[in-house]
């Protein structure tokens, strides 16, 4: 394998539980998800399908009374001298973790930007603690690190800024400051939680194009957990989708967009508002997700899945192969099924969105 797709992250068979009141919860069920460096995905699906937690374990913070079943998350990285060695971050402690993964060579953005920051410490305080502790750096030059940290991120009069507290900033530039946080330490992998949710909608394609600048700059990889596919879509590589703990769609940008083989990925696209949509009524996947309290015997999506045969109540569909990049888990895809095609309404939508990117999208 060539230096250009070298694997940076590589997650294999993640199966996690958490104990609750109620029973275990099987949150992650054999997630398998490869990332090579230099690029962006993008995992996508619902609230509750898995998306955060898996990467909140390769970013080593997961909850003490998390039960890890199986699976690695292999992670590549360079040593002070300068050679790449690969480790399994699941069998690492919290202590390793700190000193050499976290925040200095895998950096998260969170969801909430306003939140995430310390309320009790000025913005140059957070931005200058990661470089002093990771990398030594002075007092001085961690300052003026961090200075070209904000200007950076597209924040004018950075020194001004630079000993205000979180409060005195917009939600847009607490968003800046948490990405110039992320970056200070150089890190080679960038997560981004929800990344545009918390913020308005007149900025949020700023910030979209403020992280893909970024990672075009200092040529790192970046993962995307988002809800919505069309928030991505000129952002990522590959798209995994995830539902009820599981990879159930997978392929490149352009793949999963214009040709998406699950019907839970017909559901998703169908939930992008559309401003060329003559309905005004938006389309809402029917049911809600599963609980993953008890496990299904067969696929977690059935009860949901109009297109849903007798077979998917009795056996979980395993990932077929739709091309060398493009997989998904629906029985559909199976020779003995039935011939089903993606609803019209979905033809039409992606129509417009090929005509709108003049079917230049990534991937």
């Amino acid at each position: 394998m060539s230096r250009d797709q070298e694997i940076l992250l590589n997650i294999a068979d993640l199966d996690l539980t958490f104990p609750t009141a109620f029973g275990p919860l099987h949150a992650v069920r054999g997630v398998n998800i490869e990332l090579i460096r230099g690029q962006a995905l993008a995992v996508v699906g619902e609230s509750g399908s898995g998306k955060t937690v898996t990467m909140k374990a390769v970013a080593g913070i997961l909850p003490p009374n998390t039960k890890i079943n199986g699976g690695s998350i292999t992670f590549t990285y360079s040593n002070q001298d300068g050679r790449r060695k690969s480790t399994d971050l699941l069998s690492q402690g919290k202590r390793w973790m700190r000193r050499h993964i976290n925040g200095k060579r895998i950096a998260m953005v969170f969801q909430d930007p306003v939140s995430s920051l310390n309320p009790t410490m000025s913005i140059g305080r957070q931005l200058t603690e990661g470089m002093i502790w990771h990398h030594k750096a002075s007092k001085k030059e961690a300052w003026n690190r961090a200075i070209d940290l904000l200007e950076e991120v597209g924040i004018e009069d950075a020194p001004k800024w630079m000993k205000c507290y979180p409060h005195q900033l917009s939600g847009g530039m607490c968003q800046r400051v948490a990405i110039a946080i992320a970056l200070s330490c150089q890190p080679d992998l960038l997560i981004c939680d929800e990344p545009t949710t918390a913020l308005d909608v007149s900025i949020q394609e700023k910030m979209m194009d403020l992280i893909r600048r970024l990672q075009r700059k200092r040529g790192i990889s970046v993962i995307y957990i988002t809800h919505d596919l069309g928030a991505v879509a000129r952002a990522a590589d590959m798209i995994y989708v995830m539902y009820a703990g599981k990879i159930v769609e997978k392929g490149m940008t352009r793949e999963v967009l214009y040709d998406p083989r699950h019907p839970y990925t017909w559901g998703l696209l169908l939930s992008m508002p559309d401003l060329n949509c003559e309905n005004q009524r938006l389309y809402t996947i029917p049911g809600s997700p599963p609980t993953l309290l008890q496990e299904s015997q067969g696929d977690a999506f059935s009860p949901r899945n109009r297109y849903a045969m007798i077979v998917d109540d009795k056996a979980e569909p395993p990932m077929f192969a739709i091309t060398k990049t493009h997989a998904a888990a629906t029985w559909l895809l199976d020779a003995r099924a039935p011939k089903v095609e993606m609803p019209d309404e979905l033809k039409k939508r992606l129509e417009g969105m090929k005509k709108e990117a003049g079917d230049s999208g990534r991937g």
